[in-house]
């Protein structure tokens, strides 16, 4: 059966993947890696940064990835530090779109006669930024969070963790399911909602 809320779950998914993945290749080529531009990563065309696995897991359960920006960590002025900022750069965008996303539909609806088509696309956007974020920053591989505690791991310890990485996905696709994830995940995202809401009932009420 179609599902109504599709046309406004799309856009809201394409546009926290996309954010996300550009976010990381703008910052690995800042921090002096060419690669994500080489390769076309340093766009905002959603196509180049879909992964059809990540997709699903994010449309059926919210929770999930895009395919990774590709880099190379040689390239970096700065390898340890680069690859904390490149790895949170995703996440990082996604709570900015979250920010400005909550903004937005505060300002609508207390200068505007919001439609109701606008207030559930502007909450999907809100929900996916925020959940997409949150959901990166755990550390499993291959997600954000598995990449900057390697990188602020000592080398014998950041070692031992990269070895769970061939098995990461399917760790994370059995938590995801077991809902071990959403029970972490959840209380932080309303965390997070909490703080945003107050700084943005700050500014308009």
């Amino acid at each position: 059966m179609f599902d109504p809320d599709m046309l406004f779950r799309i856009p809201a998914l394409l546009v926290a993947l996309t954010v996300h993945e550009y976010a990381h290749a703008r910052v690995a080529v800042a921090m002096g890696d060419p690669t994500p531009k080489f390769l076309g990563r340093l766009t905002l065309n959603p196509i180049a940064h879909l992964d059809p696995v990540g997709l699903l897991m994010l449309w059926i359960f919210k929770f999930g990835w895009a395919k990774p920006v590709p880099i190379n960590p040689n390239n970096f002025r700065d390898g340890r530090k680069a690859m904390v900022f490149v790895s949170f750069a995703g996440p990082g965008s996604n709570i900015a779109v979250a920010f400005i996303t909550a903004f937005i539909y505060a300002f609508a609806v207390k200068f505007f006669a919001v439609s109701p088509a606008v207030r559930l696309t502007l909450q999907m956007l809100y929900s996916y930024n925020i959940l997409f974020a949150i959901f990166n920053l755990v550390p499993i591989p291959p997600l954000d969070g598995s990449k900057i505690l390697m990188s602020l791991l000592p080398g014998p310890l950041a070692y031992s963790y990269q070895r769970i990485e061939p098995y990461g996905t399917f760790i994370l696709m059995g938590l995801v399911y077991l809902g071990v994830i959403g029970s972490i995940i959840y209380p932080i995202q309303a965390g997070l909602s909490y703080i945003i809401n107050q700084i943005v009932a700050v500014i308009f009420y």
